[in-house]
This record gives C-alpha cells, sequence and structure tokens, in this order.
C-alpha cells in the first residue's frame, strides 16, 4: 500500500488529536485529500475536550448587545441563555460584564513561512494573533516558494497544523500563467485567491490583459486584491530620486505610491468585477478618492468589497516624520482626510472588513534609508485595540467577525450563535494597555504602536473552544483548525 504524504499524515494526526466526536471530525476530515483518507487506517477514539462556562458576559453579536451565559462544549456553542449558572463545567470564566465579541477573522496576514522564518513563522505570530483577540486568519501567497500551486499550498496547509494556535487558511496567489491552478483549488477547504495588480515581486504579479480577464471571468471564489497601478509609481519614484538623489525621505512614500496609482488599479478591478459578476475583496484602501467606487450597505448584497486596516485608521502622512520606516507599507499610509475619509466609510458601510495586513519585517531592516527599507508592518495584536478606539462595539464585530465570514462564506464561525464553532474574544473595554516591547509577541520584536495607550484591553481569547489565551499568558498546547467554507 502506498504511503501518504508527510505532511498529510502531521494534519490528519493534528485532526485527531484537537476534536470529539464523530460529528466534528467528519466536518473536518471532508477536507482532507481522497488519498489519504482511503490509505489510513481506522482513527482511534478521539479524547474529550473540555467544556467551558462563560457566565456575567456582555455579548455583543449581530448588531445588539445583552448580558447572557455561554456555555462551550466538544468545541461549539451549546448554549447562550440569561443564566446558566447551574451548568457543571471543566473551566468557569466570570467576564464580570466584559464584552464577549466573535472572535476576530483577519482576512489578511503576511506570516512569512515558509522561506522567510527570520522575520516571522506561524507559531509566532499565531500567538500574537490570539494575544490580539483573532482567533482565525487568512494568510498570503507571497512567501518562498510563492504558493501559487495546489502543491504548495497544503504544504503551508500541514505546516500550520502544527504550528498555528489560531485557526487557519491560505490564499492560492494569482501569476500570469497559473489559471488551471486557480480553477483546480478546491473551494471548501481553501479561503480565495490573491491577485497582486501592481507592485509584486515573485511570479506575483499579474500584469497581463489577457490574464486578468480570465482571472475575473472564470474564479468563482473570492478574489482579494492589492491595487496599485505600478507603472504610475515607477514614475513617481524615478521623480524623486531626480530631486533627492539616493537620499529619498520617507515622506515622500505617500507621494510615490500615489493616489493616482491606487486609484487608477482599483477601478480597474471594479470595472472588471462589474463586467464579470467576480466576487471580489479591495484590500487596504488608503485613499478618498478610491471610496467612490464601492456601495454603501449589508455586505450580503455586494460582490464588491473593500477592506481598512489598522495603520491607516490610525496613521496619516503627518506621522513619517517622526515614525519613517516604521510606518513605510504598500500601498502607502496617505493623508488626514484620506484618514477621515476611511473612518467614515467603515461607519458607513462603504467599508465592509477591517484586515490587518501584518507583515513583520527585522526591526534591522527598518533601519535602512527609503530605498532599501521594506514595506510593511507588525499589526495582529493591535488590529481590535484599534477599532474599538474608532467604533462601536457592535460595528467592532461586525467589521472583524461577521463581514469577513460573510464574505469569504466560512462554515460555522464568525457568529455568536449556538452549534457555532466556539472562537470568541473577551474585552475588558475599562482597562487599557500601553503597547511595549515587553508585551509584544511578534517574532520581530518591534511595533509601530509602541508607546500608544488603549483604553481596551484583551481579557481571553477562545479558538475552537480551547482557551488560547487568558490574563496574559499563551496556551501554548493548543492548535486551531483549518478553516473550512459554505460554497
Amino acid at each position: 500500500m502506498d504511503r501518504a504524504d508527510d505532511h498529510d499524515l502531521i494534519f490528519l494526526r493534528d485532526l485527531n488529536d484537537q476534536q470529539d466526536g464523530e460529528k466534528n471530525l467528519q466536518s473536518l476530515l471532508s477536507c482532507l485529500p481522497y488519498r489519504v483518507l482511503h490509505r489510513m487506517p481506522a482513527l482511534p477514539t478521539l479524547p474529550r475536550m473540555q467544556t467551558i462556562l462563560i457566565t456575567n458576559a456582555h455579548l455583543v453579536n449581530e448588531g445588539s448587545s445583552r448580558p447572557a451565559d455561554v456555555f462551550i462544549k466538544a468545541g461549539r456553542i451549546e448554549k447562550i441563555a440569561s443564566s446558566l449558572t447551574n451548568q457543571p463545567a471543566d473551566t468557569v470564566i466570570d467576564a464580570g460584564g466584559k464584552a464577549l465579541l466573535p472572535g476576530m477573522i483577519d482576512c489578511h496576514v503576511h506570516f512569512r513561512e515558509p522561506g522567510l522564518e527570520v522575520k516571522a513563522d506561524m507559531h509566532s505570530e499565531s500567538r500574537a494573533a490570539v494575544a490580539g483577540g483573532v482567533a482565525s486568519f487568512m494568510e498570503m501567497p507571497n512567501t518562498k516558494p510563492a504558493a501559487i500551486r495546489n502543491d504548495i499550498l497544503e504544504e503551508k496547509f500541514a505546516l500550520a497544523a502544527t504550528k498555528s494556535v489560531a485557526n487557519y487558511s491560505f490564499h492560492l496567489g494569482a501569476s500570469n500563467s497559473n489559471i488551471d491552478e486557480l480553477l483546480a483549488m478546491d473551494p471548501k477547504t481553501v479561503c480565495g485567491v490573491k491577485l497582486f495588480m501592481g507592485a509584486s515581486t515573485g511570479g506575483l504579479l499579474v500584469d497581463r490583459a489577457q490574464q486578468l480577464e480570465d482571472i475575473f471571468s472564470r474564479v468563482k471564489v473570492p478574489i482579494s486584491l492589492h491595487c496599485e497601478d505600478t507603472n504610475t509609481i515607477r514614475e513617481n519614484e524615478k521623480a524623486a530620486r531626480e530631486k533627492f538623489g539616493d537620499a529619498i525621505p520617507f515622506s515622500e512614500h505617500w507621494k510615490i505610491r500615489s493616489e493616482a496609482a491606487c486609484y487608477q488599479s482599483t477601478a480597474l478591478a471594479v470595472e472588471l468585477a462589474t463586467k464579470y459578476d467576480s466576487r471580489i475583496h479591495v484590500l487596504h484602501l488608503t485613499t478618498a478618492k478610491e471610496l467612490g467606487l464601492f456601495k454603501s450597505g449589508p455586505v450580503e448584497n455586494k460582490k464588491i468589497t473593500g477592506e481598512a486596516c489598522p495603520h491607516m485608521l490610525w496613521f496619516s502622512s503627518d506621522d513619517y516624520e517622526t515614525k519613517g520606516a516604521l510606518i513605510k507599507c504598500n500601498p502607502s499610509i496617505k493623508t488626514p482626510a484620506d484618514r477621515q475619509a476611511i473612518r467614515q466609510a467603515v461607519k458607513d458601510g462603504v467599508i465592509d472588513t477591517i484586515g490587518t495586513d501584518h507583515a513583520p519585517h527585522l526591526w534591522e531592516e527598518k533601519q535602512n534609508p527609503y530605498g532599501s527599507a521594506p514595506s510593511g508592518l507588525p499589526l495582529i495584536q493591535s488590529a481590535l485595540p484599534v477599532a474599538l478606539e474608532l467604533f462601536p462595539l457592535e460595528m467592532v464585530a461586525e467589521k472583524t467577525a461577521h463581514n469577513p465570514a460573510r464574505i469569504f462564506q466560512v462554515l460555522e464561525r464568525g457568529f455568536i450563535r449556538e452549534g457555532y464553532w466556539a472562537d470568541l474574544t473577551l474585552v475588558d473595554t475599562e482597562k487599557p494597555h500601553t503597547v511595549s516591547k515587553e508585551n509584544i509577541l511578534y517574532k520581530c520584536g518591534w511595533s509601530p504602536f509602541e508607546g500608544v495607550t488603549f483604553q481596551s484591553s484583551i481579557a481571553a481569547t477562545i479558538v475552537s473552544g480551547q482557551l488560547a489565551y487568558a490574563d496574559g499568558q499563551i496556551n501554548d498546547e493548543i492548535r486551531g483548525q483549518r478553516l473550512l467554507f459554505n460554497r
């Protein structure tokens, strides 16, 4: 009998370790390849997961808030009621009136593994995720090798099964030549496709008209988009070098990665999506002008949606003078007026999700001059605290959990509902915390928010019914699950 691949065996063992009950097992085994299921011996009885009772919570879910108790069994929410104090449980958490939100689903992270583990890896960054109230993440394909084939993608899933404290999924990257791979992807077990419509390397840039037409017309899963026009950026950078030589100041970054570069690319994406009725999610919107391309209203009525990021909501071009490379990212942080427009668009339902674009680089790399300092910021620990500073609790739940689940059609997650997986975040809205090197969990060891005091703190994070983070401590014994999709 042929043996299954090693990564398949690892994934199977992880599922066996983490689940309880035939129903839960079968729902997750559905994502394993046929060749694994039919070559493995019968599974032993699964271990019982602990029951958890959360009492005295201020439950925030689906547009409303109310006092409630929540009972968790076999990884799922079994009961929600005004009082469950007589319900026996292995672990009891007295929320003491703290806000209980659905765990954040971060649709946009770069965890750097495989190939760039010196900057970050799935274990280190998933630990930071749960400390920031993020229960699930969807990671991007620009690793080494780039995840532009399904076999490479499955290797990333196998790594996550052994290393990630949070739930996980991975985007398959689009290239100028891999439409067959995109069409072969299993829509029930992979979150979607990532398409760089400008400003990328490593074979991930799609800049040929025919390939763009093929992707928008034939790919039916959500397409997550990085929209910047490469030629516009090159012209702007050339002009900056003629003016400043090699000493380009960081304050020029938002002019080089300009409004025009963003708008031109986003307008093309919206045009193609409208033409082909594609489902697209435009990541990290940065300009007021782009917002005119999007419609307000419930996400259920849209196929064209948009994302705001914490650094775009918090910083502006005024901060380059003091932050420099620490806020250099692509697309760039723009003007205070753009920042205000993005905040308002979140409130108005024009922007649908908040995702981090968590993209760590080493501190040493960030000390380089403009031309060689890499773009990207570590952000996943501070996304919810930023959102909680700016928006009501009900809106935070919608933008960080409900809408990501709706857009990507995540199966049985993103809401606090009986029968759903217990992905929950307990927030203390009356306990300020200051970001410092002592409480940063990123492998790179720094944050652009160092020194900022947020008025809320993450008290606990529950991942698939397991207590992953509480009172400043990570439970390194647990592993998250592979997300599945209702498509």
